[in-house]
């Protein structure tokens, strides 16, 4: 959750003072019961769960086309080779807005239907890799994304720039003036001096030197930095002055080199929670030339792959390069090696880089539902691809069996059942967990997630309504009404009470899809039987009180009793006039 948001706490439970009415007043002497209804508020807080496994599936025909009419006992998933039971199954559409409606006025107050309020819906996100993308590739993909988003037209759609080094940012708007002077500011974060060095030695051939130990590529290196060093390759002085500066220069890339690809996941985390406060579609546009990651950074991927698929974020990759070829011993601007044995050796660990560094781009995109766009100069027609949704998306979900804790990665497997014409995109793996999960965290999970979503959930019945009340012509209170049906509610008996307890969060997005402020409940239900019909019979009306400025806002309300695990989740809009 962004820093700075403003929590307002306070709220109150309107069935409990019928509650408190009925009950008479005990003489002093003996203890007071235990009151049949409690109520605690607190600031929303949210983190992370790892023992479900989502795998986003996108399915295609020969032809391409997104396949859509598959149900869930037509797919097939594996862990480590092992089948699994799918426990979680859901369609995700591209354009489709969120069932149900808010109804009528009740209670003498309004509505809060949102019917023909323009309320943002679409999330973009372009993350622009300046840590690792050259000049010239950064000014063709700065010039493409300004063509491509001259084209939009959704008012609904929302815009915002991020970049790995973090020296630029902007956050979601809708103002193109204000994108396009954003993007003026981007800017590579290597120089020329760096691409210069000798000799050039990046972070995957530094690994391979160094970690894995390739006596060929180091020997040939050796040969290029006395190439470019003009030294004499017959003199053995010469040649240790040459191994020096490779050693000096493969210490120096194994100190950069993780630290630039752990700065482009850490920012990347940091864009998905960002999006996780947008209510509706979240999309990241990927804009790299590609990195590397080494066995110990995967784990860090794969965090970031399960809080985007968590937080229904897609992560579309586009490689920057567009169409390149490898040319042996480098084009004309690069110093070249001295033997035609190195510049082949050489060759071949630049194909490899390429490779691991697109690999990771396609993990990304695979692992989120997402595509992968490459080896083509096409970039303006690339990024209106990307930025288009997929047209279905299957969401699996499974709890793995037998699983055990020891952060072991996990390959995941995913079929469709009798049939071999179609073409599969899904997440590739995961990795174990180092400890249990706490089933009070999961629930919290599973109402964050809820709450940062557009889709109304209506397993519980609950009617929202709001009202609001300017106290001055820059301050308003607007109090959020959630009338509970609690004859879908499972109780617990324990004794003469029927127990249950309800989490409530109410929370306001501004209309640029930015959370404002919230409120979450804790209440404790421990009903007597003739108080719970009559809480069966008139329903429970839940307040929440939240402090904001004249403006539009969009409202989220989510419901969740922890008996039954059934969920509400209802959207508004309320307009408070200046």
């Amino acid at each position: 959750m962004r820093t700075g948001l403003q929590m307002l706490l306070g709220s109150c439970v309107l069935f409990a003072a019928q509650v408190q009415a009925q009950t008479p007043e005990q003489p002093a002497g003996p203890p007071t019961p235990a009151p049949e209804m409690t109520t605690q508020s607190a600031a929303p807080t949210f983190s992370t769960r790892v023992n479900l496994v989502m795998v986003p599936v996108v399915v295609r025909d020969s032809k391409g086309r997104a396949v859509g009419s598959l149900k869930e006992e037509d797919f097939q998933l594996f862990d480590k080779g092992k089948p699994q039971l799918i426990t979680r199954f859901s369609i995700e559409r591209a354009g489709v807005a969120p069932a149900g409606s808010a109804p009528e006025a009740s209670l003498g107050v309004t509505p809060a239907d949102g019917r023909g309020a323009a309320a943002p819906d679409r999330f973009l996100a372009y993350f622009f890799d300046d840590v690792h993308l050259n000049a010239a590739d950064l000014i063709q993909m700065r010039a493409a994304t300004e063509r491509h988003l001259a084209e939009i037209k959704e008012p609904n759609r929302r815009v915002a720039i991020f970049s790995s080094s973090g020296r630029v940012t902007l956050d979601f708007t809708d103002d193109l003036d204000k994108v396009h002077e954003t993007l003026l500011r981007l800017q590579p974060l290597a120089d020329s001096s760096e691409r210069d060095e000798c000799p050039p030695v990046g972070y995957y051939l530094a690994d391979k030197i160094r970690n894995k130990n390739d006596t060929q590529a180091q020997n040939a290196m050796v040969l290029e930095a006395i190439a470019c060093l003009h030294l004499d390759p017959t003199d053995q002085n010469s040649v240790q002055i040459a191994q020096s500066a490779v050693n000096a220069a493969v210490s120096r890339m194994l100190s950069v080199g993780p630290h630039e690809s752990r700065l482009a996941l850490i920012v990347l985390k940091d864009v998905v929670r960002r999006l996780s406060a947008a209510p509706g579609s979240r999309m990241i546009l990927l804009l790299s030339p590609g990195f590397f990651l080494t066995t110990d950074l995967r784990p860090d991927e794969t965090e970031l792959m399960d809080r985007a698929i968590r937080a229904n974020v897609t992560i579309n990759s586009l490689d920057a390069r567009g169409l390149y070829t490898i040319i042996p011993g480098g084009d004309a601007s690069q110093r070249g090696v001295s033997t035609a044995a190195a510049t082949a050796v050489l060759t071949s660990v630049e194909h490899e880089r390429a490779t691991a560094e697109a690999d990771v781009m396609a993990e990304l995109a695979d692992a989120t539902g997402g595509t992968f766009f490459h080896n083509d100069n096409g970039l303006q027609q690339g990024l209106k691809q990307l930025a288009a949704q997929p047209e279905f998306v299957y969401v699996l979900g499974f709890s793995p069996q037998n699983l055990k804790f020891d952060g072991s990665f996990h390959a995941v497997k995913v079929a469709v059942r009798n049939s071999k014409i179609y073409q599969l995109q899904a997440r590739r793996g995961y990795y174990a967990p180092n400890h249990a999960a706490d089933p009070e965290l999961e629930a919290k999970q599973e109402v964050q997630e809820a709450f940062f979503s557009r889709e109304e959930i209506q397993e519980i019945p609950v009617d929202l309504h709001t009202q609001f009340f300017k106290s001055t012509d820059v301050n308003a209170r607007l109090t959020v009404l959630a009338k509970v049906d609690v004859r879908q509610i499972q109780f617990r008996k324990v004794e003469d009470r029927n127990n249950n307890r309800l989490t409530v969060i109410a929370g306001v997005f501004d209309r640029n899809g930015n959370f404002v402020t919230g409120v979450q409940q804790t209440v404790d239900m421990r009903l007597r039987d003739a108080t719970l019909a009559k809480a069966q019979s008139a329903g429970i009306t839940l307040r929440s009180n939240l402090d904001l400025t004249p403006g539009t806002y969009a409202i989220r309300v989510v419901v969740r009793d922890a008996e039954g695990r059934q969920m509400a989740a209802r959207n508004g809009v309320v307009e408070i006039p200046y």
